[in-house]
């Protein structure tokens, strides 16, 4: 007994190296081959979500192919409708445009005016101050439409890919699961099978704390607008909670239309200044408070490492990571509570307070 307590000593640190290396290794061929994994993530979890669906499909004895196309386009109609959405704030957005154009040049002539009376500058200098930024920003501008571009259609052919895995992901279902049967031939068929049940229980959880997660940021948004008197304001409270699903461009968007409305509403700087306000504070509150709660809640994660998967995925995937680590995680911990040896892991992982 002592002889064995002692060699466990002894390897200790050398497991710890192993995982450590094994943790950096994986890490970097992540960062690396985000191109394919990304998509490829995706796709997975979209295939878990859309494999009930089918199954139901096939047993009202629809072809497998048929039920999988079916699948994929309710998919397509849900994010058509957001896109409408999307797409409905930016002409919403150019009607009011011109009573907004009207507002900035009575504002800077306003400017102007005070400027020439309290420190005496003079139409000239002021004419230069603008020529000077509007050609600097020109320049940015152009730099940054350039790379914003060049991401999008980075983004656009990866997102193509997606609904293309996840077909070919549910056609060939049962030959992946055969497959990682003789991968891990130590592990029952039936354990395995019963992890990937599992698994796709877990996605299911994911989407749900999503879908809290949407409903408290719009609550949210649609209070901070409220006192602000803003209007409709739980309309736009709730479609920016929406877009945010679209990360960094999707707040911006949805928070174009409600400033609009707020600085020719009350004519004062103040309003819009506080739409923005109430918009950042919302997004802090969910970034690092309601979407950890809530998704380790129906993830049954604790809420640090939560936390750690979200910042981690940032760091590896960008804003895709930060989305996808999380049930990745709650995964992780499900197949560490199905396999021997894995129960400290699962049990750092999970929100289970007994030991």
């Amino acid at each position: 007994m002592a002889d064995r307590f002692n060699l466990h000593i002894e390897n200790g640190p050398k497991n710890w190296a192993n995982w450590v290396i094994i943790l950096l290794g994986g890490s970097a061929i992540l960062y690396l081959g985000r191109s394919l994994f990304i998509p490829l993530s995706f796709s997975i979890l979209m295939s878990f979500v859309l494999y009930p669906i089918c199954r139901w499909l096939e047993k009202k004895r629809i072809g497998k192919i048929w039920a999988i196309i079916i699948s994929l386009l309710l998919v397509t109609i849900l994010l058509a409708l957001v896109l409408a959405l999307l797409v409905n704030q930016f002409i919403a957005f150019g009607q009011e445009w011109p009573k907004l154009q009207e507002k900035l040049l009575r504002s800077y002539a306003e400017l102007s005016v005070f400027m020439e009376k309290k420190w005496g500058v003079s139409t000239e200098t002021r004419d230069k101050w603008v020529t000077n930024f509007l050609n600097d920003t020109s320049t940015s501008g152009i730099g940054l439409i350039r790379t914003t571009i060049t991401s999008s259609v980075v983004s656009l052919v990866l997102l193509a890919l997606i609904p293309v895995y996840t077909f070919l992901i549910l056609l060939y279902r049962h030959r992946l699961v055969i497959a990682l049967e003789f991968i891990f031939p130590h592990i029952s068929k039936e354990r395995i099978r019963e992890i990937l049940q599992l698994t796709i229980h877990t996605y299911y959880e994911f989407i749900k704390g999503m879908a809290i997660v949407y409903i408290i940021v719009g609550i949210l948004n649609s209070i901070g607008l409220l006192i602000l008197g803003v209007p409709h304001a739980i309309l736009f409270g709730f479609i920016a909670s929406i877009l945010t699903f679209i990360p960094y461009v999707g707040l911006m968007i949805a928070s174009l239309l409600p400033i609009t409305i707020a600085w020719i509403t009350y004519n004062s700087i103040w309003f819009p200044l506080g739409v923005i306000g109430v918009f950042a504070v919302v997004q802090y509150l969910e970034g690092n408070v309601i979407f950890p709660w809530a998704v380790s809640q129906k993830l049954n994660l604790n809420t640090l490492f939560t936390i750690i998967a979200i910042i981690a995925g940032g760091i590896i995937w960008g804003a895709a990571g930060m989305i996808l680590f999380v049930p990745f995680a709650a995964i992780l911990k499900l197949i560490a509570e199905k396999t021997e040896g894995g129960e400290a892991l699962a049990f750092l992982l999970g929100n289970d307070d007994r030991v």
